[in-house]
């Protein structure tokens, strides 16, 4: 039953993992992730912004994967380097 759930939908789960890249300051990934990233609030943006910092990469979105790349690519424009998975 789990299994014919799973395909309900658009069926498609993904995640968005953002990575470190020291050309960015706190402030700029805060404003982005608050732009790109559904429900995104200062104080998590803050969050992921420094785990990233701290170890390199973040998953900063689970969900449908259409919101996923569209998300991505809200990030990447803004020079981020971000994969979808």
């Amino acid at each position: 039953m789990e299994e014919a759930d799973a395909l309900t939908g658009d069926g498609l789960e993904a995640r968005v993992i953002l990575y470190n890249c020291d050309c960015h300051t706190y402030q700029q990934v805060i404003d982005l992730l608050c732009r790109a990233v559904p429900q995104m609030t200062p104080s998590r943006a803050f969050e992921l912004a420094y785990r990233i910092d701290h170890t390199g990469s973040a998953v900063v979105y689970e969900g449908p994967l259409t919101i996923c790349e569209r998300a991505a690519s809200i990030l990447a424009r803004g020079g981020l380097r971000v994969a979808v998975q």
